[in-house]
């Protein structure tokens, strides 16, 4: 009975992190100054093509889920395809989000754009932190790094840095060539990029320990924060 709560409180803890952290992507895009290096490909497919960011977040989760296959290869375990369904989730989470923030006031200053930006921020490294502490299946983007580190000797870090790096390039470029603009690059970006990291560290310095503690996690069997 008691693990049943555990996971019962892991799995609150899980999809609501996933909710918070599409509450902060929608509201960086609100801010119209560039949207967090994890959501910029998805978010330039939408400002390219006129799709819906939830459906455009949707098919770039499951396009990394399904690349970890040949990376992988023997070393790919069937309970990885759970990303699958991970991903419709997740955004159909940022669907109803980016509708709901859609109700706020569009900024009419620079001053409250950035301070929508700075605000995303905290929401994103909230539901990041949640997202994450619950240990359970991680989101794609996050799976296929993971998968990189389990073929080379590189570090979750290391390639973490590089992943958002690129992600950033590529959106960047497809922008230009396209829109002759940045789209979904901005300022807001490399905030986003400078202080999510930093923010989820402060959290889990002083919050970690009390939500495993509510999780049933043990300190000795508490993976470390990828983030």
């Amino acid at each position: 009975m008691k693990d049943k709560k555990n996971m019962g409180v892991r799995l609150l803890c899980y999809f609501s992190g996933m909710l918070i952290m599409t509450l902060g992507v929608a509201v960086s895009v609100k801010s119209v100054l560039g949207v967090s290096p994890i959501s910029s490909v998805p978010y330039t497919m939408t400002v390219v093509s006129g799709i819906d960011l939830g459906i455009a977040t949707t098919i770039f989760s499951i396009a990394a889920a399904l690349l970890e296959i040949p990376i992988l290869r023997k070393k790919y375990k069937e309970i990885n395809l759970l990303q699958i369904p991970v991903s419709i989730v997740f955004g159909l989470f940022m669907t109803s989000c980016v509708k709901f923030v859609r109700m706020i006031p569009d900024p009419t200053s620079f001053a409250l754009k950035l301070i929508l930006a700075l605000v995303s921020t905290v929401i994103v490294a909230i539901g990041v932190f949640m997202y994450v502490s619950a240990e359970l299946i991680p989101l794609p983007t996050e799976g296929f790094l993971i998968a990189i580190t389990q073929v080379t000797n590189w570090k979750f870090t290391t390639l973490k840095v590089i992943g958002d790096i690129t992600m950033v390039i590529i959106s960047m470029t497809t922008c230009l060539i396209v829109l002759h603009a940045l789209g979904s690059i901005g300022i807001g970006t490399f905030i986003s990029a400078f202080l999510v990291g930093n923010e989820v560290k402060i959290l889990s310095k002083h919050f970690k320990p009390a939500l495993n503690k509510a999780m049933g996690i043990k300190k000795a069997d508490a993976i470390a924060n990828p983030a």
